[in-house]
């Protein structure tokens, strides 16, 4: 090969470049940092649904089970199954309702009041 040096120099990176991508860095930190989540863990929404899931499922069940105990003890089937299950089913109703017109902890803690 030869020893000869080539026609043009290599071209250097100019220092505004460097500056350029070292300003898209930041930036792309900062949007991420801006679109990353506020919630840790699960949402409250999410657990407000299960509350109230585990709420219904709890009081029918429960309900039932008195009910049919109630039934068993008194020899009175089905008017103790049907009635365990309508107090069950009221009360379940009761708690969602009531769980509902209550604030999540976090929300009320926010000083904007936003959600």
């Amino acid at each position: 090969m030869s020893d000869e040096k080539p026609a043009r120099e290599p071209i250097h990176e100019d220092a505004r470049i460097d500056a350029l991508e070292a300003r898209l860095q930041a930036a792309r930190e900062r949007e991420d940092q801006r679109n990353r989540p506020t919630v840790k863990g699960t949402d409250a929404n999410y657990r407000s649904g299960n509350r109230a899931l585990a709420s219904l499922l709890g009081g029918i069940i429960g309900g039932l089970v008195i009910g049919f105990a109630i039934d068993a003890l008194f020899g009175i089937a089905p008017w103790g199954l049907l009635a365990g299950l309508f107090l069950g089913t009221a009360s379940a109703f009761r708690t969602i309702i009531q769980g509902a017109n209550t604030r999540p902890a976090d929300e009320a803690q926010r000083p904007d009041g936003e959600g």
